[in-house]
């Protein structure tokens, strides 16, 4: 009777710690990206009553004969199923579709987590609204040829620019509209219209046309010229060339393309005009955007301008399930979860970043439900063992009287 009660004593405290982890999953049933944890009992030791024999000549085999001592809890595992996407509508806010997580600095530690809900703090810098953690990843670099990513360098805090004003010199402006057929040769028509240089002030750049021939007209500007050829339906052959404006006030020397390919030669009145340049005047830093689905993070200023500033890193791990959690949704590197594989989201088996959306918890309240009900029985069942051999040791006790 007594080892029957440390039996159920056993069965008693595993029902238990199961109970704990229903509950804690219950818990977080509202928590970004919690990952629900699924309990895993294991049978202890058993006394062996007699040990059994082999088979001989003269007669059969006998099993042993064993009586388990409990059971007890052998692993608390969590599972890294995919919550569903809930849209947030906040750009600070994000989600991954697929494998891996977010990378977070608090001073010397790292920590990995599938909360992507962030916040810009006062310096600048991405941060978990939670706990304040650093968002990690990569800021973008000139390579030359423009912004770019080097996810090949060690990841780091993402700070945007905030106090930061950019302009866009002007690299192309096209031309639209007629030059009159019916013009005499020798005669000119003007066309002066405002382009961007490198430190966002307009600048004037006049465009004088001469009719040259029945098909040609030269064109002259700011010391650049050229001659734009219509074949004999009055269109655009050829003739568009490169500018260069002069710096002043300290912007450098702006050259840009001078695309002619709309203009026409009909007869009509001249009506030549400049219709798009791609300049922008100076603008300040105003908010920013996260890209789908690579996390690439952008930001935008008051004169429409958008530039790369960095990129969100992933991390990825062979066993994710080793990992250490900690609390305010973090992890932490575990002995058995393996190195962690940083990279660009949507490559390495790593998923995508989606911009405006949370992870919901994967708990599901109808399992957990079930599970409570198990739990229970189970203790309940396990404290009926403890009554019942105190009964049948009472029953032993009253054999003196």
């Amino acid at each position: 009777m007594l080892r029957s009660m440390f039996t159920a004593i056993s069965a008693l405290s595993a029902h238990k710690d199961y109970m704990d982890v229903v509950s804690d999953n219950l818990a977080n049933a509202n928590t970004t990206a919690f990952k629900a944890s699924r309990s895993k009992f294991q049978s202890q030791h058993t006394e062996l009553v007699t040990p059994g024999s082999a088979p001989s000549d003269e007669s059969g085999g006998v099993n042993p004969s064993q009586i388990g001592l409990g059971t007890r809890m052998s692993a608390v595992t969590p599972s890294f199923t995919q919550g569903s996407l809930e849209g947030t509508g906040r750009n600070t806010d994000m989600a991954i579709q697929g494998n891996g997580f977010f990378i977070y600095r608090n001073g010397d530690e790292q920590y990995y987590s599938r909360d992507g809900a962030t916040q810009v703090d006062a310096d600048g810098y991405l941060v978990n609204e939670s706990n304040g953690f650093r968002l990690q990843g990569w800021l973008a670099s000139d390579s030359g040829s423009g912004l770019t990513i080097d996810s090949s360098q060690p990841v780091g805090d993402i700070q945007l620019p905030l106090n930061t004003s950019q302009a866009r010199a002007t690299t192309t402006a096209t031309m639209g509209g007629n030059l009159n057929s019916e013009a005499a040769i020798g005669e000119s028509y003007d066309v002066t219209f405002g382009i961007y240089d490198s430190l966002g002030a307009v600048q004037d750049v006049t465009v004088t046309f001469t009719r040259t021939s029945d098909t040609e007209w030269d064109w002259a500007a700011s010391g650049d010229s050229g001659t734009i050829v219509f074949d004999s339906d009055g269109q655009y052959t050829s003739g568009s060339g490169s500018v260069t404006i002069p710096g002043s006030n300290g912007a450098s020397a702006t050259t840009f393309n001078l695309n002619m390919e709309s203009v026409t030669q009909l007869s009509k009145s001249s009506d030549a005009t400049a219709q798009y340049q791609d300049g922008l005047a100076a603008g300040g830093f105003t908010s920013f955007k996260i890209s789908n689905p690579n996390g690439k993070v952008y930001g935008i200023y008051t004169n429409g301008e958008q530039q790369l500033v960095g990129q969100v890193a992933l991390s990825s791990f062979v066993n994710p399930v080793g990992l250490k959690r900690t609390n305010q949704n973090m992890f932490e590197d575990g002995l058995n979860s393996g190195e962690p594989s940083i990279g660009i989201a949507n490559t390495g088996g790593r998923g995508s970043v989606n911009s405006g959306y949370l992870e919901s918890s994967n708990v599901d309240l109808a399992r957990e439900f079930t599970n409570m009900i198990v739990a229970q029985r189970g203790f309940q069942a396990s404290s009926r063992v403890i009554s019942t051999s105190d009964e049948m040791l009472q029953e032993l006790v009253n054999i003196k009287r």
